[in-house]
C-alpha cells in the first residue's frame, strides 16, 4: 500500500486500541473508511474526467489530421485535373494544326479548313465511308 507492511498495520492497530478505547475504535474506524472510500472514489472520478478529455484531444488531433489529409489530396487531384486538362488541349491544339496542315485550303479561306476538319470528325465518329451491310 503506502510502504507499509502488515506488520506495522497490526502495531498501529494496538496503539489506536490503547489511545482511542474500544468504545470508540469502531466509529473511528467507520469514519477513516467511509474517508478512504470519499478520497478514492474522488480520486476515480478525477481520474475518469482526465481520461474523457485526453480521448477528446486525440479525436480532435484526428480529426484535424484527417482534414488536412483530405485538403492535400483535394488539392492533388485539383492539380492532377488542371495537368490533365492541359495535356488535353496541347494534344488538341497540336491535332488541329496537323489537320489544318494536312488539309486543302479551299479559296485561301481558313474557315473552310476547320468546317471541312470539323465534318471529317464528326464522320469518323458518326459514320463511316464503307457501305453498310442491311
Amino acid at each position: 500500500m503506502f510502504g507499509i507492511s502488515s506488520g506495522e498495520l497490526f502495531f498501529i492497530a494496538i496503539i489506536a486500541l490503547i489511545v482511542l478505547g474500544p468504545e470508540r475504535l469502531p466509529k473511528v474506524a467507520r469514519l477513516a473508511g467511509m474517508w478512504v472510500r470519499r478520497a478514492r472514489n474522488q480520486w476515480h472520478s478525477v481520474k475518469d474526467e482526465l481520461e474523457r478529455e485526453l480521448a477528446a484531444e486525440e479525436l480532435k488531433r484526428s480529426l484535424h489530421d484527417a482534414q488536412s489529409a483530405l485538403r492535400d489530396t483535394e488539392q492533388k487531384i485539383r492539380d492532377s485535373g488542371s495537368e490533365a486538362q492541359r495535356e488535353f488541349e496541347q494534344m488538341r491544339a497540336s491535332v488541329v494544326s496537323k489537320a489544318g496542315a494536312d488539309a486543302p485550303v479551299a479559296n485561301g479561306d481558313p474557315a473552310s479548313t476547320t468546317t471541312t476538319t470539323r465534318e471529317e470528325g464528326q464522320r469518323a465518329e458518326g459514320e463511316s465511308d464503307e457501305p453498310r451491310n442491311a
